[in-house]
């Protein structure tokens, strides 16, 4: 498949704000995104309007505040998507068609059961929780994460093993945890499964707390995948960072590409060989 023939579905509903810049940087890429809202994949629009999940090769879901965050971050939008999608939903992730979600998008697939998903591809019960911040504040600021995949996930196939990468968070409800009965049980199926994408570091590398852990997220985590790698979802936003000079200390380095930018040219690599 070209690069140019890859359709990709970014959802928004009311309250996602992120869903142009993840446009964009699939455009800028060469591939074929398109803005496609909630009713649009379940049919509560006028039939020309209505679009079918399984006419695109990828789907993400945005940053933002999806219906205000109410409940809980992500809660309302990953109800209604699973009410209306579950089966859907269920046979793209089986048929290895990626899914991605950034910072709140994140949030949607750990309430839809899409991640972690030790034993299936979609549990009926969320298997941890994206929680408030430790400061009780909203979090923005450049964060350094440490790639920790060995390969597994399809989103980061272009980014070596161990490398650093600078990626601006902006959130409220970042903290992820698992149920306290759980906690080491689903930390270790994690780190076994290769499931542990990235985590926040200090500038010299180290894993540490506040401020480079933003949110005191447990082991440090910043990013996840499911089993098979194809769902992936983190919390910084690698949309932002797309062009170097979108990195605070651009004047200094000069660099051409952000390093957001290779998460778009994996998963789109993924797409040309897989299908």
């Amino acid at each position: 498949m070209n690069v140019e023939d890859i359709n990709i579905c970014i959802l928004r509903i009311e309250g996602t704000n992120n869903e142009q810049e993840m446009y964009l940087a699939f455009k800028r890429l060469g591939a074929k995104p398109e803005l496609v809202h909630l009713k649009q994949l379940t049919g509560e629009v006028a039939e020309a309007g209505r679009r079918d999940l399984f006419d695109y090769q990828c789907l993400m879901i945005p940053g933002g505040f999806s219906s205000g965050d109410y409940v809980r971050a992500g809660a309302i939008l990953a109800a209604r998507m699973k009410s209306a999608m579950k089966d859907d939903l269920t046979k793209f992730a089986e048929a290895g068609y990626p899914i991605g979600g950034i910072c709140n998008g994140f949030q949607v697939l750990v309430e839809l059961g899409l991640l972690p998903a030790f034993d299936e591809i979609m549990t009926d019960c969320p298997e941890a929780c994206l929680t408030t911040n430790d400061s009780a504040r909203f979090e923005c600021r450049p964060t350094l994460l440490r790639h920790e995949n060995k390969g597994n996930c399809v989103f980061t196939g272009r980014i070596p093993e161990k490398d650093i990468l600078l990626m601006p968070s902006a959130h409220a409800e970042g903290k992820i945890i698992f149920p306290p009965q759980e906690r080491g049980r689903h930390l270790q199926r994690l780190i076994d499964n290769d499931q542990v994408v990235f985590r926040y570091v200090s500038p010299e590398g180290d894993y540490a707390g506040y401020p480079w852990n933003p949110n005191g997220s447990v082991y440090n985590i910043a990013g996840i995948c499911n089993p098979e790698g194809n769902v992936f979802g983190m919390m910084p936003h690698p949309e932002r960072v797309f062009f170097g000079h979108q990195h605070p200390d651009w004047t200094r380095t000069n660099k051409e590409n952000g390093d957001g930018r290779a998460i778009f040219v994996s998963v789109l690599e993924y797409i040309r060989g897989k299908f």
